[in-house]
This record gives structure tokens, sequence and C-alpha cells, in this order.
């Protein structure tokens, strides 16, 4: 089991920035991805950014520019630099991580909230 933990989210005015950890936990090995994701009400949970273990990474279209995912593979842990934040960047944050069977895992969300 892999258990992930996230932390860094908050309220922050538009154009500031937020940066979200990703500790990752457990049995660790074969992880391949880790990313993230968010999430309003009413509305399905749609990808944010991933990073492999190569360091490829790939990101959403609304958060190219002003959104930065690395990694610590030493750490097992996943950072989201998130800058010229907007309101509409306003969701719960999943953090998610992959293993190379295909198996995903979930953390619990983190709310960041953008005010105009």
């Amino acid at each position: 089991q892999v258990q992930l933990a996230e932390s860094g989210g908050g309220l922050v005015q538009a154009g500031g920035s937020l940066r979200l950890s990703c500790a990752a936990s457990g049995i660790t090995s074969h992880i391949v991805n880790m990313g993230w994701y968010r999430q309003t009400p009413g509305k399905q949970r749609e990808l944010v950014a991933v990073i492999s273990a190569y360091s490829s990474t790939n990101y959403a279209d609304p958060v190219k520019g002003r959104f930065t995912i690395s990694r610590d593979l030493a750490k097992n842990t996943a950072y989201l630099q998130m800058n010229s934040l907007k309101p509409e960047d306003t969701a719960v944050y999943y953090c998610y991580a992959e293993k190379i069977s295909g198996r995903e895992y979930w953390g619990q969300g983190t709310q960041v909230t953008v005010s105009s």
C-alpha cells in the first residue's frame, strides 16, 4: 500500500503563488508517475500535471506556463509550484501516484482557494 500526504493548500489572492507537496510513504517501490488532479463541485476530476520517474512532464492547457511540477525521488515527494493563480484555479487538489502495475493511489485532497 501507498499513502499520500498532501500539504500546502490554502487561500491566496489572484496573482499569488502556492506550493503543494505530496509525500508518498509505505511500499513506494515501482512508483512510475506522480501528479495532481483537481476537482470543483459538480465537475469531474481533471488532470493538472503529471511527472514520470524520468522527469518527463505533462500539463493541462489551463496551467501551462504558470504551474511547475517537480519530484524528489529520494524523498518520494512531488511538488506543484503554482504561480499567477487565478480564481478559476480554485478547487480541491488531489495528489496521485501510479505504479508500474497500473495501480493508482490517491491523497485525501487539499483545498486551494484563489480570491479575486
